[in-house]
């Protein structure tokens, strides 16, 4: 009964953590809604929710797999994860990359990049890594917002991101 209980508080810690995630990503992806860009405030909420669910569903299978008996046969790779996440990520920030025909003028870069940090924003919250996952929020709005800013001003502005 006790392992039962156990991994229901572990379930309840990976559904914490997961909203914790989406928080962090949520205040990235409200930057870029209020730029109207193509991904904004619910995709980026997703995108690190996903990510530190799947972190979470890691730690539960390897809970869950730990017995002797499961040892030689279930190989658990974290590395694996991240490459997974990314190459997802990728996937959704290439359909948010645009190429106007008929000018030079490429947009949408910043937002998949955006995309690709709360992913592994998400991942630091999900390992519980919660000075480094609020700090690269931080760091990731301070470019977003204040070098934004410093752009427009000098009359630097690139293509929409």
């Amino acid at each position: 009964m006790d392992g039962i209980l156990d991994n229901w508080q572990l379930q309840l810690q990976v559904l914490g953590t997961t909203a914790y995630a989406m928080l962090l990503g949520g205040a990235i992806g409200f930057e870029r809604e209020m730029k109207n860009r193509p991904a904004g405030f619910r995709t980026h909420m997703l995108v690190a929710g996903a990510a530190a669910l799947l972190v979470g569903l890691v730690d539960l299978l390897a809970q869950r797999y730990s017995a002797e008996a499961y040892r030689e046969l279930v190989r658990i790779d974290p590395i694996r994860l991240i490459e997974a996440m990314v190459a997802a990520v990728g996937f959704l920030g290439a359909g948010t990359i645009f190429r106007n025909r008929g000018e030079n003028v490429v947009s949408g870069i910043t937002t998949a990049a955006s995309l690709l940090m709360v992913a592994v924003i998400g991942i630091a919250a999900g390992v519980h890594s919660h000075v480094l996952a609020v700090g690269a929020t931080l760091l990731t709005l301070a470019v977003l917002l204040l070098l934004g800013w410093v752009e427009n001003r000098n009359g630097q502005a690139g293509p929409p991101g």
